[in-house]
């Protein structure tokens, strides 16, 4: 069973600073049918302006990632990542993947890293398998070449193909398709998959996707991308 989700669908919200599109009800947006999908809870598709961001707040329990689409991100946190004696410099750049386990509970603030660009970049919430964990912090590249024609694991429960390791029950796949390009993904029986088109257009499973477009697939046992026109593609394969 697959369900179409249309970019015009999301909810927006203009601050003025950050435009914000959210494919799950989030913050003032509340759509009773949108309140998640298995374990995903949260995917934020983000604009922020040059020398703004959010200043210090705090999250627990959730696995947040962090995927930029253009511009660079400044991240800061309680864990001391984005200070001068950090394990990591805290500058998020596009290919970057980065996973905030926030656990018992973590600070944080992102801010566009330049005074003249915007940063874009997409937020995502994965719910954890369970409460309480010590709070982490992980930065991969994944180069492009690696998702040209490819759907590369970039998130997954246990850091597989070097991957970002999450608490939780869930891999994330990044995909860059054009052409005759096309890729599938095997799931396994229970497994429910959804399907975020970040940019360009695509097929999934025969469907056309158009940019901020998305799918839900459940009782299928595979997700088929084809047909790509500088397509930049990312799904999810979530326990039920």
């Amino acid at each position: 069973m697959l369900e179409l989700i249309k970019s015009s669908e999301r909810g927006y919200a203009d601050h003025g600073w950050l435009k914000s599109f959210h494919s799950f009800s989030f913050a003032d947006y509340l759509d009773a049918k949108r309140m998640g999908f298995g374990a995903l809870r949260v995917i934020n598709e983000d604009r922020i302006a040059p020398g703004t961001g959010f200043g210090t707040h705090g999250h627990r329990d959730m696995e947040i990632i962090s995927y930029v689409l253009s511009g660079e991100l400044a991240h800061k946190d309680s864990m001391g990542n984005g200070t001068a004696a950090g394990t990591h410099a805290g500058v998020i750049k596009p290919g970057d993947v980065q996973r905030m386990s926030a656990g018992t509970g973590v600070r944080h603030s992102e801010f566009n890293n330049s005074a003249s660009e915007p940063a874009h970049f997409l937020q995502i919430w994965i719910q954890p398998k369970r409460q309480g964990a010590t709070p982490s912090y992980e930065q991969t590249n994944f180069p492009a070449a690696e998702k040209r024609g490819n759907l590369r694991l970039i998130a997954s429960g246990d850091g597989a193909q070097g991957s970002v390791s999450l608490h939780a029950d869930a891999r994330l796949y990044a995909g860059l398709f054009d052409g005759a390009e096309q890729a599938t993904l095997t799931l396994a029986a229970g497994r429910l998959a959804y399907v975020h088109l970040v940019r360009g257009s695509l097929q999934v499973n025969g469907q056309t996707l158009s940019s901020g477009d998305a799918v839900q697939l459940q009782q299928t046992d595979q997700v088929l991308i084809s047909a790509g026109q500088d397509a930049e593609v990312l799904v999810f394969d979530l326990a039920a």
